[in-house]
């Protein structure tokens, strides 16, 4: 087990051959959905580009747009060190404009742009924030400033090197104050010890819609292995008074990475839809439960949850938890609480 925890807080390569051993054909397959969460990204061993995404959305299910996350993926190699994640949404811009053209189908992939702006920067931030929207061509909707950090030192800590409680910070305040001004969106990727402090940053900025990706990421491993029953009960604590914030909205997936939870990776066939729509059921009906539809929305977070199933086995798994759902209910949680907040 320690050497399994050793190895969860980092980046996964999915193994393909071994992601394709199990497909499935789509359910409902003429339900749209709008995947809000996904990167693209070229790095060793582990690229993930528009072909991958198209190959992945052409699973039968009626993708018909998406929405590109930061991922630190072609920042600009020259220029002010402040302005190189503009890269990134020219990248993201482009693989937009070639989806647009309709030569690769109907799907309008990275119809919304959400990368990264340094709040550490203060009130200078919004300068960035209008370089970005000018990058973004009316597809930039707003930041995600990774803040996961833990005192334990087996926990994989955000690429972006936070200090502890750094949304607390002034200066990163005034940064994130900037948001508002041009009614941006603020992603907010950390962890489940940390949730006190989005529901403090929803007070202090009522204005400012914040998307809280990936259920909120409750830690299962390193120090946190052992005690998954007293981690939910947090966790499920955090979310109550969490939801109370009206500005927040939900992210419901990211259940597919290496936190400690599932091991579907380390087995030798994937998991079918109805497998994983079990295991996932626990944490898809408690945020669905607290925030309600209209502020829940299902999302792939593709590549990084590859290394656990399929891109249509997991929106299969999201069709099985919602069966029972009604039909404007299964409209806000697969497309139209992400086209709302994203204003796609």
């Amino acid at each position: 087990m320690a050497k399994e925890a050793e190895s969860l807080g980092n980046v996964m390569n999915p193994d393909l051959a071994w992601v394709a051993k199990v497909s499935e054909p789509a359910l409902e397959p003429e339900l749209p959905i709008v995947d809000p969460h996904h990167h693209l990204w070229q790095r060793t061993g582990n690229d993930y580009l528009f072909h991958d995404l198209l190959a992945d959305t052409k699973t039968g299910h009626n993708i018909v747009a998406t929405v590109f996350v930061d991922c630190h993926s072609m920042y600009r190699k020259e220029g002010p060190a402040e302005l190189r994640c503009i890269g990134e949404t020219e990248f993201a811009n482009g693989v937009a404009a070639m989806s647009a053209s309709g030569l690769y189908g109907n799907l309008r992939a990275c119809a919304g742009i959400v990368s990264h702006v340094d709040l550490r920067l203060g009130a200078k931030a919004g300068a960035v924030f209008d370089a970005q929207i000018a990058a973004g061509n009316g597809r930039f909707k707003g930041t995600r400033h990774q803040t996961g950090w833990d005192a334990d030192p087996g926990i994989r800590n955000s690429r972006t090197d936070p200090t502890p409680e750094l949304t607390r910070d002034p200066t990163w305040r005034e940064g994130f104050k900037e948001l508002a001004k041009r009614d941006l969106t603020f992603d907010a990727w950390l962890y489940h010890p940390q949730l006190a402090e989005i529901a403090d940053l929803a007070d202090a900025f009522p204005d400012t819609a914040i998307v809280l990706d990936h259920v909120g990421g409750p830690l299962g491993y390193a120090g946190y292995a052992g005690r998954h029953d007293e981690v939910r009960a947090a966790w499920k604590k955090s979310m109550i008074e969490l939801a109370k914030r009206q500005n927040v909205v939900v992210k419901v997936g990211g259940l597919g990475m290496a936190m400690g939870w599932f091991d579907f990776y380390q087995r030798p066939t994937p998991p079918g839809s109805q497998e994983l729509a079990e295991a996932f059921r626990p944490w898809v009906e408690t945020c669905i439960e607290l925030f309600g539809v209209n502020r829940c929305m299902y999302e792939s977070n593709f590549p990084v949850d590859k290394i656990t199933s399929g891109y249509g086995v997991l929106w299969n798994a999201f069709k099985r938890i919602s069966a029972k759902a009604s039909s404007d209910e299964k409209t806000a949680l697969f497309s139209g609480t992400a086209s709302r907040v994203y204003k796609l």
